[in-house]
């Protein structure tokens, strides 16, 4: 299932490589595919400038089951041709689409081809999920604006930027260049911007750096646009006109009136949706069947060289989930061992001991938090699934009350596939089906996952007990062994090939509609 993503980028002292002036930069996009970089798209050529702000954004299809490589690649324009060997490299980034989307701004350095760094050159990658915005678009255009060139009129065009959680402003959209030959100008390029509590509208002529502007601040009511003073729009509205302002030109003249007038003409505003949260859940199988942590031949075994078969599955599974989480906060927990001091046994215990802040964070923190809790718990049993099935149950049942945000909460199992309530974990998936919540188990070991595989659903039906049958199929079960050298994007394929199915199944039979499905 795919979701569109809409790429920003812009970067910092890059190399210059023209002698008589400054490099002249434009930035490639690449997707491997196939073990290929495959050109996505070109942005414009940034003239003069080592710290080009790019206007143009890629639009990409994000499959949050599959690892998309992407390829960040600047150049030097030296020459009016589309081959990139044509132009002075400038350096480059390589990660994955799921990194920028959880990240949702990624900052990095630039390297060259030899992987040494491209001088102090810097990227900043910024990334939207277009399905998960309201959006607002608009038809302006302008009077009476400021004379900029010498010879002729000037060449004026738009600048919206939207002002990001760390205070700085980001283009969002830069309109085309408008030679009409009067002084009114009607910028036809109807555009969508992020609506954002406040945005910059700055009017700009051709390469000119001298500027004005107006802000706007959008609310869920309707537009408010100001300079000297609020006025608020209804939406629909009528044609409202706004004084543009150089604040340069302000300061100096006591008789400056303005720098033209902007015009908004139309605003269109579409209808709210529910933005979805996936909350991730661990849970670790600590029961006897594993082993005595201290042989060698336990699958938990505590390994001088800190490897053993669940942590290896922490890693590797954990990795791929964790790009699809945007704090990175896990809550992880324990079951079927006996914890200190009284040696009771619990079925749903906070690894890192800490009931009341189970989160770890990212999967560094989950297989730190396991590697300093091996040593000081009893593994014991029995193998019971449904208590932690249960647990997350409860927060997924909480979460339908929550009106601010659509929550879907996702169990990550990892045992050696022996389970003892069977009935009571059949009984506990089928209530979870009606929840939004997904359940992956990840089986460890050689054992027979019969049990496993039964309890995925997938040859049929899941019922319960009672005899009630799962209104959707929740689970999906994979077996470490089977991918335990392959590839990360194999076994993310296989990790995460129900979870779009699931969570839009969900949503579909509640009438709901989250502004994206995808897992952040």
């Amino acid at each position: 299932m795919a979701h569109q993503v809409e790429l920003s980028v812009c970067c910092g002292n890059l190399l210059d490589r023209d002698v008589a002036s400054k490099s002249d930069p434009f930035l490639v996009l690449f997707h491997e595919v196939d073990s290929n970089w495959v050109e996505i798209g070109r942005t414009e050529t940034a003239v003069n400038n080592l710290n080009p702000v790019f206007g143009v954004k890629f639009k990409v299809d994000y499959h949050f089951e599959e690892v998309q490589k992407l390829k960040f690649s600047l150049f030097d324009e030296d020459k009016c041709s589309s081959q990139l060997y044509e132009h002075d490299f400038l350096g480059e980034y390589i990660c994955t689409l799921g990194v920028i989307v959880s990240n949702k701004k990624l900052h990095r350095s630039l390297t060259l081809a030899n992987g040494k760094p491209a001088g102090k050159g810097t990227i900043t990658i910024t990334a939207l999920e277009l399905s998960d915005n309201r959006v607002i678009t608009l038809s302006l255009y302008g009077r009476k604006l400021d004379k900029k060139d010498f010879f002729g009129k000037s060449d004026p065009y738009l600048e919206f930027h939207k002002q990001g959680d760390d205070g700085k402003w980001m283009l969002v959209h830069r309109t085309e260049v408008s030679w009409l030959g009067s002084w009114k100008l009607l910028f036809t390029s109807v555009f969508v911007c992020q609506l954002l509590p406040e945005n910059l509208v700055s009017f700009a002529n051709g390469r000119n750096a001298n500027r004005a502007g107006v802000r706007m601040s959008v609310n869920c009511v309707g537009v408010q646009m100001g300079l000297s003073c609020n006025c608020s729009l209804s939406v629909p509205f009528h044609q409202v006109e706004f004084e543009c302002i150089n604040p340069k030109k302000q300061k100096k003249k006591k008789s400056y009136k303005n720098s033209g007038i902007i015009i908004l003409k139309s605003c269109k505003v579409n209808q709210d949706t529910q933005r979805l949260i996936d909350i991730h859940y661990v849970g670790i199988d600590f029961t006897a069947s594993n082993g005595n942590p201290r042989e060698p031949s336990s699958l938990h075994y505590i390994n001088p060289l800190g490897s053993n078969e669940y942590l290896s599955a922490i890693l590797a599974v954990g990795q791929i989930i964790q790009d699809y989480d945007t704090d990175k906060m896990f809550p992880a927990l324990g079951f079927g061992a006996q914890l200190p001091p009284d040696w009771k046994v619990s079925h749903e215990f906070a690894i890192n001991f800490d009931p009341t802040n189970p989160f770890c964070q990212g999967v560094e923190g989950i297989a730190q938090a396991y590697s300093a809790c091996l040593p000081h718990i009893r593994f014991y049993g029995p193998t019971n699934f449904s208590p932690i099935i249960t647990h997350v149950a409860r927060f997924a049942t909480q979460a339908l009350q929550q009106e601010t945000a659509a929550q879907y909460f996702t169990l990550l199992i990892i045992t050696d596939g022996v389970i003892s309530d069977m009935d009571e974990t059949r009984h506990a998936i089928v209530q979870a089906a009606k929840l939004p919540m997904s359940i992956i188990i990840i089986g460890v070991g050689n054992a027979d996952f019969a049990a496993m595989e039964f309890l995925d659903g997938d040859s049929s039906v899941l019922r319960s007990y009672t005899g009630e049958e799962a209104v959707r199929d929740i689970v999906q079960f994979v077996p470490f062994r089977d991918f335990r050298n392959a590839p990360k994007e194999t076994l993310a394929k296989s990790v995460l090939a129900e979870l779009p199915q699931q969570v839009t199944q969900y949503f579909k039979q509640r009438n709901l509609s989250p502004s994206n499905t995808a897992l952040e």
